[in-house]
């Protein structure tokens, strides 16, 4: 017995190191970074931003440093060098121009003789240069133009090792004053650069952010992708619900998973299907219906199995006219939205290897006035081949949600008609 034990904690420890190995090694080409050449060069520029920002500290709420566009310049050359040293193709000008638009719908004036591009995770529609380092109330990254790759705003000390490389300005530092008195006289305390106790990990992660990001994006290196929603998600999140990129199978999928529908933040699960454009058009993702099927099986255990249910909870929340998307979507924009989640739902009512009984089709006949269903014939029910079917069959699953639903009759004592009972008092047109 116990040689029996002692060879099963030998296997268990044996399997835990070879899976300890896997993960290292699949992780191998996301973790390790070579420095920069152009970080390791002493440069005139560099060192005299580099005085400005030490002599500020880290910045903080009380000791806001300001940032310019001149910080942003003289990061771009050490960013790029490493971008290449880790093994980045640049695009050329064409293609990086189409991917921005792709991924961010966002267009480089070429004309322009901005050196950035400034896109916003926080309100996509402002164009406008935000030269602060990201938190809670500002969150975006730079396109660097012509330079062709895409960065948050860093501070020197955040990306390079300066007290090796500019070391005689890093003593200058040792000497740094841990306080200044303000315009009102107090005193407020410095976050001096060289007292941070992580930023040696805070620069590893932003070195292997950028090189995560523009590898993924840029050059379509599938080994990033791991990496990113383990250790960038708000990024990655954002990517489909903020700016409506949904053509990464893989990340859609991720997305989707990841997503459910919350009473507190209803809205949160509409950004899988569509997305309103700064030229105020709305866009369907129309992938995403397709990954859905894929993820929707029969007999699943999995949380895919509540795919119908988070659907249903979302076309009940849009077809309550006092909720915020009502107030900016059109009525047109709305019904079809609406219409392209019941019809991809009503499918399953038609498959057998389903138990579907959400009556989804009906639930939109319900919540549809006649002004809104003659938005739908007039635009053809949106052009989805079955839709006029399957709206013409769910008249009997309109009056069964209507009354165990929504009008809540029904009961122990009183159940609606059976369907066939229903059609003798309905009969078909």
């Amino acid at each position: 017995m116990k040689h029996r034990i002692l060879m099963s904690l030998l296997f268990i420890s044996s399997a835990l190191v070879s899976c300890q190995d896997k993960k290292a090694e699949s992780n191998k080409n996301v973790t390790a970074i070579t420095e920069s050449s152009a970080g390791l060069q002493f440069n005139q520029d560099v060192n005299a931003m580099l005085k400005k920002q030490l002599e500020y500290g880290k910045p903080s709420f009380d000791n806001p440093y300001l940032y310019s566009e001149k910080d942003l310049e003289v990061t771009t050359p050490i960013l790029n060098q490493l971008l290449l040293d880790n093994g980045y193709k640049s695009l050329s000008n064409e293609e990086f121009n189409n991917k921005i638009k792709q991924i961010f719908n966002r267009i480089i004036d070429k004309n322009s003789s901005n050196k950035f591009l400034y896109v916003n995770f926080i309100d996509k529609c402002d164009k406008e240069l935000h030269f602060f380092p990201n938190n809670a109330e500002n969150n975006g990254i730079f396109v660097v133009k012509n330079q062709n790759f895409i960065t948050d705003l860093y501070p020197l000390p955040a990306i390079i090792d300066y007290q090796k490389t500019y070391s005689e300005t890093a003593r200058e530092e040792n000497s740094a004053p841990g306080s200044y008195k303000d315009a009102s006289g107090n005193e407020v305390k410095k976050y001096l650069w060289k007292d941070v106790s992580n930023l040696k990990e805070q620069r590893k992660k932003n070195l292997q952010t950028l090189i995560a990001r523009n590898l993924y994006l840029f050059n379509e290196n599938k080994a990033q992708y791991k990496w990113l929603t383990l250790n960038d998600s708000y990024f990655m999140d954002a990517l489909v619900k903020t700016f409506g990129y949904t053509q990464d199978t893989d990340l859609l999928s991720w997305v989707i998973e990841r997503t459910k529908f919350d009473k507190k933040d209803p809205s949160d699960y509409g950004k899988l299907f569509w997305i309103k454009d700064c030229d105020e058009n709305i866009r369907l993702h129309t992938n995403t219906f397709k990954v859905l099927q894929k993820l929707y099986l029969p007999n699943d255990s999995s949380e895919n199995r509540f795919i119908l249910d988070n659907i249903k909870s979302y076309l009940e929340y849009l077809g309550n006219n006092d909720n915020p998307e009502s107030k900016v979507l059109k009525e047109a924009e709305k019904i079809k939205i609406m219409a392209n989640l019941a019809y991809f739902a009503e499918q399953y009512k038609y498959n057998p290897s389903y138990n579907e009984g959400t009556k989804m089709m009906g639930r939109l006949r319900f919540f549809l006035g006649d002004s809104s269903k003659e938005i739908l014939q007039k635009n053809n029910y949106f052009n989805l081949p079955k839709f006029k079917e399957w709206w013409d069959n769910a008249d009997y699953d309109e009056y069964f949600v209507e009354e165990c639903e929504y009008n809540g009759t029904c009961g122990p004592d009183n159940q609606p008609m059976n369907i066939t009972e229903w059609r003798k008092q309905h009969p078909k047109k």
